[in-house]
């Protein structure tokens, strides 16, 4: 008898450790005094396995415990074979917490925020977008021509559709046909946010990349690399690798460039963004390392926003004549976040200066007090 309820006993509890292995409570915490919209939180997927060992990457789901909603969520795998991370995209008012479970259940399709890919049939470009803003870099094939340009070209939207393929496609996207535009002019500029080196107060470009890895392909999450041959910056030898993701809801991409050089000295570098003849708004923040244009309206075609926030210290930023500069410091072989980014008013979420400056600040408020997750 002792026997059989020692095994009823252990049925039990083996049963009740089953079932909490089936699911996964989380807690995302907002500590700060300004609710988070569309903010993409990122879970170890090591801390999931830890607590669902079984969980069934092909069928469980994310559930707000409160409404009892599925919310959207990506597999990241950095360009490695196995998940690196859970993205979830929440919204989490001020000084409150959000409660989700992860649970055994057949997810929803959500809808695809991010995009990225190779444009090879437009000489090498490399084009990236989410669901607020697009954007594009220049390969080698273009090297040498008079449409070569040096920074980042913003692509202006007003529709959540992803439309990359559509534009290059129809090949007619400096005309808005109601989903945006490409007015946005970069030449030989660093144009919306691209980082080189600065030396002897000279802007040292590089050629454009020569390769590219995409890494992760939304739902939520697009990132890539962009690596360029060696060039000589004022008299130093420098190559460069830039890792560039984007966010679902985000207007800034987050850029993490690892610089190989010469020496073992800092490198100074800056970070530019191109400023137009005609007068614009500048905003200039070194001590937060924000920097912000509202450029001068493009006639009936709106005005673009572009802004910078630099994570590590600003010497000094400055006005040329063609473009605004923040300027840094990198070390050899070491990685430098950053991010860049921009907004039009047409969008309809930003409609002026003072908004777009206020969302600078804010994003920069949010990177310094991060959503806390907890795993239960």
């Amino acid at each position: 008898m002792k026997s059989f309820k020692f095994l009823l006993f252990f049925t039990f509890i083996f049963s009740v450790s089953l079932l909490a292995q089936n699911k996964v409570n989380i807690d995302i915490k907002n500590n700060s005094n300004s609710n988070r919209k569309e903010s993409i939180v990122s879970i170890k997927w090591e801390s999931i396995l830890s607590r669902y060992p079984q969980i069934d990457t092909t069928n469980f789901i994310v559930l707000n415990l409160k409404t009892k909603k599925q919310l959207p969520f990506q597999l990241e795998h950095q360009g490695r074979k196995n998940i690196q991370n859970l993205l979830i995209q929440v919204d989490v008012n001020a000084k409150s917490t959000l409660s989700l479970s992860l649970q055994k259940e057949k997810p929803q399709i959500f809808e695809t925020k991010t995009y990225a890919r190779f444009v090879p049939e437009r000489k090498d470009d490399f084009a990236w977008e989410n669901d607020h803003i697009a954007f594009r870099t220049y390969g080698k094939a273009i090297e040498k021509t008079k449409e070569d340009a040096y920074g980042i070209d913003i692509w202006v939207k007003r529709t959540n559709k992803m439309i990359i393929n559509e534009r290059y496609k129809s090949g007619d996207y400096h005309v808005d046909h109601g989903n945006g535009m490409d007015y946005y002019h970069v030449g030989h500029t660093l144009g919306a946010g691209n980082m080189v080196p600065f030396i002897n107060d000279t802007i040292c470009y590089s050629g454009n990349y020569y390769q590219w890895k995409v890494l992760d392909n939304g739902p939520l999450r697009s990132s890539f690399t962009l690596s360029y041959d060696t060039w000589n910056a004022g008299g130093i030898k420098v190559k460069a690798t830039k890792t560039i993701s984007l966010d679902a809801g985000s207007r800034l991409n987050r850029i993490e460039n690892v610089f190989l050089y010469e020496g073992a000295n800092p490198l100074p570098v800056v970070v530019g963004i191109v400023k137009r003849p005609e007068a614009g708004i500048i905003s200039l923040n070194e001590q937060q390392g924000i920097m912000g244009y509202w450029e001068p309206t493009h006639g009936p075609d709106g005005t673009t926003a572009v802004g910078s926030i630099l994570s590590t210290p600003v010497s000094t930023m400055m006005i040329d004549t063609t473009q605004l500069l923040a300027k840094t410091i990198v070390k050899n072989n070491e990685p430098i976040i950053y991010y860049t980014g921009g907004a039009w008013d047409k969008e309809g979420d930003i409609h002026n200066a003072k908004e777009w400056f206020s969302y600078l600040e804010n994003f920069s408020n949010e990177l310094k007090s991060p959503l806390i997750v907890d795993l239960k």
